[in-house]
């Protein structure tokens, strides 16, 4: 299977592909002239009052007149709303003037009067109704705008970490490692001339050994899974043989299946997440055992990093407002993929990324 991570070129685009195509009409009709407009719902009351003119009394229409009425506050405004009223009750009093059943023209001015009350209570439900509706898209526009805005945070982030690692690797590392050439071949001349100071040149080639070494580590921890090109369980293995050898806490990385992701950015969420965890235990849990599990379960990838340690109250402080688990939650949601961190019933802390498959994954079974 083959796709990749999809990602949200802007939120105007993201926020109009959402609409349905009645909200869509809704916004074409509002962005064109209110006189032009406006036309509609006239052409809608004129045939409504010949039609209550032809059938006079007996089919009364005036519940009728509150559609235009309607599409005048939805697609003008209410001060529309209420010129429609005042022009539907007037269309009303003339189709029916010569049918009416009231004995005096007080009664049926009343009748009238009635009629446009009725018509202004619908111009001001109409009007909440559009009040509110366009308070909810501002909300849900500003709520797409934050997330695309999050987004691009992280991803700028991930980039210059990205660029550092690089630098980190293919820079600094080569430069450090042709101080140790020239040190192990002026420790070699010193020996051939048989100086004592070759111990020296020895031990500086050591130390910057160990500088190169530690200058890798530092740049696979900043952009693993790129810096290697072995994918997202490679970089795993890592992460636990660096943290193991750190912190002497056992971590043992389990896989039924060889995951090969076509997006790094979803290689990297994914890292991340088992990164915080695995800090996360190590930090607060005191654990002695860590164990990160990945695996394919019907039509889902499943992440799993679970330790032996104290485990996390969920109704600490740091369960609900802790950076680490916000940030993990943020990029399982990026993904559309679902995490629970929860306490394990025989001690320790149990978090599990649920990544739905469907177009996103390359996978290939182990045999």
């Amino acid at each position: 299977m083959t796709a990749g991570f999809i990602d949200t070129p802007s939120v105007h685009t993201s926020f109009t592909t959402n609409l349905s195509w009645t909200r869509r009409v809704t916004l074409y009709l509002r962005g064109q002239p209110w006189y032009l407009v406006i036309l509609l719902p006239l052409s809608i009351i004129f045939l409504m009052g010949w039609v209550d003119h032809r059938t006079e009394w007996e089919m009364s229409l005036f519940v009728f007149y509150a559609l235009p009425i309607i599409l005048s506050v939805w697609l003008v405004g209410d001060m529309a709303g209420v010129a429609m009223s005042v022009l539907c009750s007037a269309i009303w009093w003339f189709a029916n003037q010569n049918y009416h059943p009231y004995e005096t023209q007080l009664g049926y001015a009343w009748a009238m009067l009635s009629r446009l009350i009725f018509y202004f209570v619908v111009v001001f439900s109409v009007t909440s109704v559009r009040k509110r509706q366009e308070e909810d898209a501002t909300r849900i526009q500003m709520l797409e705008e934050r997330r695309q805005l999050e987004r691009d945070i992280v991803a700028v982030s991930e980039h210059e970490q990205q660029r550092i690692g690089q630098d980190l690797h293919d820079g600094l590392c080569q430069q450090l490692a042709a101080i140790g050439c020239a040190a192990r071949m002026l420790a070699e001349d010193l020996k051939m001339q048989g100086i004592t100071a070759a111990s020296d040149a020895e031990h500086i080639e050591e130390s910057v050994y160990q500088a190169v070494q530690e200058a890798r580590s530092l740049a696979r921890g900043i952009f693993p899974v790129h810096v290697d090109h072995s994918g997202l369980s490679a970089a795993l293995k890592e992460l636990a043989q660096n943290t193991s050898r750190l912190t002497s806490v056992e971590i043992e990385v389990r896989e039924s299946v060889e995951v090969s992701l076509e997006d790094p950015g979803v290689s990297m969420h994914l890292y991340r997440i088992a990164q915080e965890a695995v800090a996360n235990a190590v930090k607060h849990g005191s654990p002695r055992h860590i164990l990160i599990d990945l695996r394919i379960t019907r039509d889902e990838l499943t992440l799993t990093i679970e330790d032996d340690g104290l485990g996390i109250q969920p109704d600490s402080k740091a369960y609900s407002e802790g950076m680490g688990l916000r940030t993990m939650r943020y990029r399982a949601e990026s993904l559309g993929a679902r995490l629970e961190v929860c306490p394990r019933l025989i001690g320790g802390t149990l978090v599990i990324c649920r990544l739905p498959l469907q177009t996103t994954l390359n996978t290939n079974r182990n045999a």
